[in-house]
């Protein structure tokens, strides 16, 4: 009787500890580790490198001074609309240089001079035709003579000659006075500018006329003064050649091609469209806002034909956002990159499998940002893992972050 009541009471002893090593193994294992998931989707993807770029005008013009001169004021202003052929600016002679005191009477003495040599070139002058009236009745007197045979014919030919003589000294008495007479007139124009004033009188003016129909971009100079032939005076410009400049990362730009469609947006308004142009064949080094040293290479963009640009408000220096499209499809499986790290050194990521993470190998095909295409190793609807630390394991239980 004794044994047989003994024997339930081993079998309690043995269930309750049973019971109480479950509970303490239960209380003893690792809790779930709370993590963050997505779901591998099927939709839209798009591969592109977007990049900020600068707007500029492929051709421009400027115009300067094509003599040295006097610039009158240039009226235009930047942004003035201007026709092919219409005139920009007007160049005059450049007035004459003031006088010191010295100077002005040096002028003064040369001016009195030049006065009395034209007095004595007119005296000349009245001497020479006096001499020549003289000489012209002689030779009529002797001439009478001759016909009547009272002179031989050597004296007659002798008062021609003197008559003929006389003659050529009042001509060259005549150009004497001219002479004199412009030596006057230089010593009195020294003297009319007194302090660098240009003439009243009308002054011979050159317009410089516009090359093309477009816009005032610089206006270099605006006010009147001296100018020396080739000083720069306005740049101009057509809005019909903007284009846009973007210095790409060397490994971005030997995925472009010419033609390839580019998105234009970050500029203010509403989406352009644009294409690739041309790729420099040779870049250059800019250091980054880190202070990395970076290969760049400036690629141009061309703006789809029949934009009005200038009706937009776009201008040249502005600044967009260029996003070139390398690639796109509509139905493309795909996870966020986020999920993905190196294990072996193959793609990796963790699939949640009944409450447990799981690890599994992928076939990655385009990258794009935060968005990764996926070719192999995954299934629409799974959910992954994004981000996982160090506590996320093969096997390990995880609980959904909420």
């Amino acid at each position: 009787m004794s044994a047989r009541r003994t024997w339930p009471r081993y079998v309690a002893w043995g269930i309750a500890g049973l019971g109480l090593l479950g509970l303490l193994v239960w209380a003893l294992r690792p809790s779930p580790v709370p993590v963050n998931v997505a779901r591998v989707t099927v939709g839209p993807f798009v591969d592109s490198i977007v990049e900020e770029g600068r707007t500029r005008l492929r051709n421009t013009w400027n115009v300067s001074a094509p003599i040295t001169g006097y610039l009158q004021r240039v009226t235009l202003e930047v942004g003035d609309s201007i026709e092919e052929g219409q005139a920009l600016f007007q160049l005059e002679p450049s007035p004459a240089p003031a006088l010191d005191v010295r100077t002005r009477q040096q002028a003064e003495d040369n001016l009195q001079a030049a006065q009395a040599r034209f007095q004595a070139a007119q005296a000349n002058l009245e001497t020479a035709r006096a001499d020549r009236r003289f000489a012209e009745s002689e030779y009529q007197r002797y001439q009478q003579l001759q016909q009547r045979n009272l002179i031989s014919t050597a004296d007659l030919e002798q008062r021609q000659n003197q008559r003929d003589r006389l003659r050529a000294q009042e001509n060259s008495a005549s150009s004497g006075v001219e002479v004199a007479r412009f030596e006057v007139e230089s010593a009195r124009a020294l003297l009319a500018i007194a302090s660098g004033q240009r003439s009243e009188a009308d002054q011979p003016q050159l317009q410089v006329r516009a090359p093309i129909s477009g816009l005032v971009l610089t206006r270099y100079r605006c006010c009147e003064g001296s100018v020396s032939a080739g000083d720069p005076i306005l740049e101009l410009g057509s809005l019909n050649d903007l284009e846009v400049q973007v210095d790409l990362l060397s490994m971005d730009a030997v995925r472009l091609r010419p033609g390839m469609a580019v998105n234009i947006t970050g500029w203010g308004g509403e989406p352009l469209t644009g294409e690739v142009r041309r790729i420099a064949p040779s870049g250059f080094t800019r250091t980054s806002a880190l202070g990395v040293d970076e290969q760049r290479v400036p690629v141009t963009v061309d703006f789809s034909a029949g934009l009005d640009l200038a009706a937009l408000g776009l201008g040249s220096g502005f600044r967009v956002d260029a996003e070139f499209l390398i690639w796109e499809a509509d139905q493309v499986l795909q996870i966020p990159t986020s999920a993905l790290f190196r294990h072996d050194r193959e793609w990796t990521v963790f699939v949640i499998e009944e409450g447990r993470a799981t690890r599994r190998m992928v076939e990655l095909g385009r990258r794009q940002g935060l968005v990764s295409q996926v070719r192999a190793g995954l299934n629409e609807g799974e959910i992954l893992i994004t981000h996982p630390g160090d506590r996320v394991a093969e096997g390990a239980r995880v609980v959904i972050d909420e």
